[in-house]
């Protein structure tokens, strides 16, 4: 947030008059949320990864255990559904992070518009 503060485009809001917490909250929280966007796709992503150590070691049901076990029985099918559903996941996250993007950051929003 303190990066954002300090960048041109809240100096030029603040000389049109704004107030601060405008200022803030209209044209600095949307450009400070990128990363933070970021963090919790990727924290998303890891949740899904992160299953089978989780349901493996407290015994728990679920997609995990089924990978475990799976390649305990060295049932590749299965393996190789489980990998490819987790991609499958793991990329919608990043597409919707994506759109996240655009709908908070205004130059992203920018470069995808018709341009006249």
């Amino acid at each position: 947030m303190l990066d954002v503060l300090r960048q041109d485009y809240m100096t030029t809001a603040r000389a049109k008059g704004c107030s601060e917490k405008q200022v803030i909250t209209v044209h600095g929280l949307k450009n400070a949320l990128i990363p933070i966007i970021t963090a919790i796709g990727l924290q998303m992503s890891l949740v899904i990864t992160g299953s089978v150590l989780a349901e493996t070691v407290f015994s728990w049901p679920g997609i995990g255990r089924l990978v475990y076990d799976s390649i305990s029985k060295r049932d590749t099918p299965m393996v190789t559904g489980a990998i490819i559903m987790c991609s499958i996941l793991m990329c919608i996250i990043n597409l919707v992070v994506d759109l996240i993007y655009a709908f908070f950051d205004p130059r992203i929003k920018a470069q995808y518009s018709k341009k006249g």
